[in-house]
């Protein structure tokens, strides 16, 4: 059987836009002599579809688009996800794949599972649906299961496998992790093998918010060996021939390069989707604004992006310099605008001397309401560029350096910032990348005078954060008793800061902001 795999960027929302593009797939599966073509989990309506489920006919487009697609799908088969009622006239929802064969609907695969809140809510929205069928299509029994990851659906398979389907086709909206490749394709190898039948694994691309879609479809034979992997981040059709198909070698994945793709594909979905076409990163000649100005550049090009630099009273003259270069090297727009005056009338303007945390504050929200004046003129969206080190422990300033229509680096901690930049050492400067990292809000300031070395606060950060370890966990791995307390105190103090932050494009399973849910008043301490 000759599959084709329609590897698409769904607009959420975009209903009949989805629709044509799918339309267009099957008309190129056909083409290239394909028995059958898959498309991924929520194909149809697009991801992350939160609250739009029940604005008024929203779900009937839907149906109606389906019927638009089954037209299209003369002398071929078509497995794509979609959604619906879970039963007739019910007000939850199914996440479901239509099985059309030459223009006829064979059957409706309804999820036996949830998807899951680590990417929205969507128990408020969709129920899981019982048992599950093998249907005959295109000469060949197969089974279809749908879901985030395939290893939610081992069961399913199990059952499908007894049922007599030669193949299974899994159809899914799983987002980007890292190292999550890998881990879908050792899930799907195991069951194959264990079941003894044919995966083809569907995935969709694109970024909705700060979820980014990585693509990769793949699929394996019924020995649970790699017989087809499509590229990641990159739209298209996809097309294998299951009876004939060899093995191939397991592809070479590293993790910066992933995180890299991941951004850059955040961040141009996240510009383009939402009508705009440009952006302004407040370029400070430190290694964060430099490494989200590059990565905007990647994203967009550079007659996209203009970076501002904005003095106040203890910039320095090399952070002026480094901010001139690497917009240089880049080739974009590059504005000065003293900040210093703003400032100074902020702290005039209030029945107190501003000195301290107030002052300090004061120039980063000077800095902040300039971004956004120049914002407003262009009608361009402003890029915050804070990383995940910062946000954990607070040490940003609300409505000021945290401001922004989104933050690409923000699931990035600072010891991984500094290696990604290094990808880039042709346009960021050595300068940039050796200097120690200052907010220059007062003399000589250093982030070491605040913080602990990044290396060492990053390696805290993971174990609290990404591995939930508790306080005794982090003294046992030999953290300072004292310096995990000052740590763990900051992070619980600032959930009320992270609450309001821009979205972050999300890398990791417990990014900061996405599914993470915490109280922001709270007394637990463990």
């Amino acid at each position: 059987m000759r599959v084709g795999i329609g590897q698409i960027d769904s607009l959420t929302g975009g209903i009949e836009r989805n629709a044509e593009a799918i339309i267009g797939r099957i008309d190129e599966a056909r083409a290239k002599d394909c028995d059958l073509v898959v498309f991924p989990e929520f194909a149809v309506p697009g991801r992350l579809l939160l609250d739009l489920v029940w604005r008024p006919g929203f779900v009937e487009k839907c149906e109606s688009a389906v019927d638009r697609i089954r037209q299209g799908s003369s002398e071929i088969a078509v497995v794509v996800g979609s959604i619906a009622p879970a039963t007739p006239g019910a007000s939850r929802l199914c996440s479901c794949a239509y099985v059309i064969e030459d223009t006829s609907v064979v059957a409706r695969i309804d999820s036996v599972h949830v998807p899951p809140v680590s990417i929205a809510e969507e128990s408020r929205y969709f129920t899981p649906c019982p048992g599950t069928q093998t249907v005959d299509v295109a000469g060949r029994r197969i089974g279809v299961t749908l879901g985030e990851a395939l290893g939610c659906d081992v069961e399913s398979v199990d059952v499908l496998a007894s049922l007599g389907a030669e193949c299974v086709i899994h159809t899914a909206a799983s987002p980007f992790r890292v190292g999550c490749s890998r881990a879908r394709r050792r899930l799907a190898c195991e069951c194959a093998k264990e079941n003894e039948v044919r995966i083809v694994y569907a995935n969709g691309v694109g970024g909705v918010d700060g979820v980014v879609f990585d693509g990769g479809s793949f699929a394996v034979d019924q020995t649970g060996v790699l017989v087809f992997q499509a590229p990641r981040f990159e739209e298209g059709l996809y097309v294998l021939d299951g009876d004939s198909a060899a093995p191939i070698a397991e592809p070479t994945e590293e993790a910066l390069s992933e995180i890299r793709a991941a951004i850059v594909c955040g961040i141009h979905d996240y510009v383009v989707k939402n009508g705009f076409s440009s952006v302004i990163v407040g370029l400070s000649g430190g290694i964060d604004s430099a490494l989200v100005t590059t990565l905007a550049v990647e994203a967009l090009g550079p007659d996209t992006v203009t970076g501002i630099y904005l003095p106040c009273e203890h910039s320095s003259r090399e952070s002026a310099s480094d901010a001139q270069t690497i917009a240089s090297n880049l080739g974009i727009e590059f504005l000065e605008v003293p900040a210093g005056d703003v400032h100074s009338a902020l702290c005039d303007a209030l029945p107190f001397d501003a000195t301290g945390i107030v002052d300090e504050n004061l120039q980063a929200r000077a800095r902040a309401a300039l971004w956004m004046a120049v914002a407003n003129e262009r009608n361009a969206l402003v890029l915050a560029t804070g990383n995940k080190s910062e946000i954990a422990v607070g040490y940003c300033t609300l409505y000021g350096d945290t401001t922004g229509a989104l933050a690409p680096i923000a699931d990035l901690y600072k010891s991984d910032v500094y290696r990604l930049a290094e990808r880039f050492a042709d346009r960021i400067p050595r300068s940039v990348l050796d200097k120690a990292p200052s907010a220059e809000l007062r003399p000589n300031q250093r982030d070491a005078d605040d913080l602990p070395p990044y290396d060492v606060l990053d390696d805290l950060l993971n174990a609290l954060i990404d591995e939930n370890a508790s306080r005794a966990q982090l003294i046992e791995r030999g953290f300072r008793e004292e310096m995990v307390d000052d740590i763990a105190k900051r992070f619980y103090a600032s959930e009320f800061k992270r609450r309001q932050l821009p979205p972050g494009i999300v890398l990791s399973t417990r990014p900061l902001g996405g599914g993470r849910r915490m109280p922001m008043t709270h007394v637990y301490r463990d």
